[in-house]
């Protein structure tokens, strides 16, 4: 949150998210340390729960991306009543309706890699592709279809990447497996200390 490594992008890089047009003010600043007037990611550690060193966050700092926008992009949208799977729960019944509404914004997601296994939720949509409907809701490993970034099919944020043990703070080799949970099957941890409940905007 707040990294502007393209400021030509179309997206405004990571100031703000396809559910949130001011998620770096919902989100409290800069997810990392201001250097030379511009936000750079920094390494989390879990002695202090794997915040930033400089902020204290108002949303769940434990946060990632899916390549599929079910708000803007409207492949996604035509299709996000037949392949998400909770769409047809009572609780996703009045945002099912609602084009404006997001069904992916704040949904859990368990992530495993390097022997660790942490928790995090959708708050932003891609990389590289927003309807890839196969590789986020098959069930056959189906592979992204995104090509850029060394082929990545999330994002994750600082906070995820500390907890997950990657090689780098901003690498693109580190790969994952992962699943998505309800809310009520998340155990306790520092990805419940703040949890984002806001709806799109």
């Amino acid at each position: 949150m707040g990294e502007v490594f393209d400021p030509t992008a179309a997206g405004g890089s990571q100031v703000l998210s396809t559910y949130d047009s001011l998620w770096i003010q919902s989100f409290g600043g800069c997810d990392g340390v201001l250097g030379d007037g511009s936000c750079q990611t920094e390494q989390r550690r879990s002695a202090n729960g794997f915040l930033p060193s400089q902020m204290a966050p108002k949303e769940n700092p434990f946060y990632l991306d899916l390549p599929f926008d079910d708000v803007h992009d409207q492949t996604a949208l035509s299709m996000r009543q037949k392949v998400i799977p909770w769409a047809g729960e009572p609780a996703y019944a009045t945002p099912a309706g609602d084009p404006t509404a997001s069904l992916m914004k704040n949904r859990w997601v368990r992530i495993r890699a390097n022997g660790q296994t942490c928790y995090g939720q959708i708050e932003d949509a891609g990389p590289g592709s927003y309807h890839d409907a196969s590789y986020v809701f098959g069930s056959n490993d189906q592979r992204p279809e995104n090509r850029k970034f060394n082929g990545a099919g999330m994002d994750v944020s600082p906070a995820l990447n500390g907890c997950l043990h990657f090689t780098d703070v901003n690498g693109e080799t580190d790969t994952v497996d992962w699943q998505f949970l309800a809310a009520s099957d998340v155990p306790a941890g520092p990805w419940t200390a703040i949890v984002t409940t806001s709806g799109t905007r």
